[in-house]
């Protein structure tokens, strides 16, 4: 992971768990412990405890995450490959070519992907590896070249997104196995592998009898119940206007829940004065402009990921029914500034 990505995201990461912890001047906070683990997806992942657990019920609680977190940051890595384990890199290296053994984890993870391409209208299709690749591939050369940035070729992308069909994505549950069964055809996972990943740990700690805990991983937050004596949370929504003095652009309460924003304020490049940030538009091939950020709100931090990305690239008319068909309550940031929301977001009263 290069030094500016590092850096940026711990700084959000920062300002969020500075207003998780946050409640009125009134209000004593709970004690708290925290752990944080710096190797999983990408970015910097806090398991927090506002219960008083001993030292060693937190360190053990803790761990477990981090050993699960591991576990899928390994399966779902596109990147490198790992002895003993088969993963996306592995199947992606295979595409056209045959079958690949695989957890039943991943198995279960993919299936469910292809839930989510249906539930969002292909909005958020992990099949788009081919064409994610190439703005990612563009944005890290104009990032360590910014005077010879340019973004991908129109008749590039139009071939590459000739390679984005689900359809393609061959599952053998009962085989155990995985196909890519068009050769040029990628996987990339990036929209929903951090929040399926989150779910699962959150799950985990429940199991484990928790209650009262926290996990922010990348800026995912999942609440596990409620603070000590039933009140909620307090998190703040970014503002993606980082030349404003206002940090975020409301705050709300939260229990018993996640919330994940998508946004185009993090990663980005510049070409020509214009910024192009990471949210590619499946029917576009380009950065969705309808937004500055989406924030979901859903207990399923899984589908709160996937929704993000999705409603990130539709019209808030088309985003609103899908929210409310879903169930979940949703914050949009315009690009001029305008916040919308639905009704269940419980703001906090100043």
């Amino acid at each position: 992971m290069k030094i500016r990505k590092f850096t940026a995201m711990l700084l959000s990461l920062c300002l969020c768990i500075g207003a998780l912890a946050s409640c009125s001047k009134k209000e004593k906070e709970p004690e708290t412990q925290a752990e944080s683990y710096y190797d999983f997806f990408d970015t910097v992942s806090v398991v927090m405890s506002y219960k008083g657990d001993t030292a060693e019920e937190f360190s053990k609680n803790s761990e477990a995450v981090a050993a699960l977190l591991r576990e899928y940051h390994k399966l779902f890595d596109i990147y490198y490959e790992y002895d003993g384990i088969n993963n996306l890199k592995t199947i992606n290296k295979n595409a056209g070519k045959a079958p690949v053994k695989v957890d039943t984890k991943l198995i279960d993870f993919l299936l469910y992907c292809k839930e989510i391409y249906n539930v969002t209208g292909g909005k958020t299709n992990i099949a788009m590896g081919s064409v994610l690749k190439l703005w990612h591939d563009a944005r890290e050369a104009g990032l360590d070249s910014p005077e010879n940035a340019k973004i991908p070729g129109e008749a590039e992308l139009l071939e590459a997104s000739l390679h984005t069909d689900i359809n393609s994505l061959v599952i053998d549950k009962e085989a155990g196995t995985v196909l890519i069964s068009d050769p040029k055809m990628q996987l990339d996972v990036g929209a929903i592998g951090k929040g399926y990943a989150t779910e699962k740990a959150a799950e985990m700690l429940i199991g484990m009898g928790v209650s009262s805990y926290v996990l922010n991983i990348g800026g995912n937050i999942r609440a596990i119940g409620t603070k000590p004596g039933g009140k909620a949370w307090v998190t703040g929504i970014t503002n993606p206007d980082k030349l404003s003095s206002q940090a975020f652009v409301t705050e709300i309460e939260i229990s018993d829940t996640s919330i994940v924003t998508s946004g185009n304020y993090e990663r980005f490049y510049t070409v020509d004065g214009k910024r192009y940030h990471h949210i590619i538009d499946p029917e576009t091939l380009m950065p969705s402009s309808y937004f500055a950020s989406v924030s979901v709100i859903l207990k399923d931090s899984a589908m709160a990921d996937a929704l993000s990305t999705a409603l990130f690239c539709m019209s808030y008319e088309e985003g609103a029914k899908l929210a409310e068909r879903i169930g979940a309550d949703v914050i949009w940031v315009r690009e001029n500034g305008v916040v919308l929301m639905t009704a269940g977001v419980k703001i906090v009263k100043n």
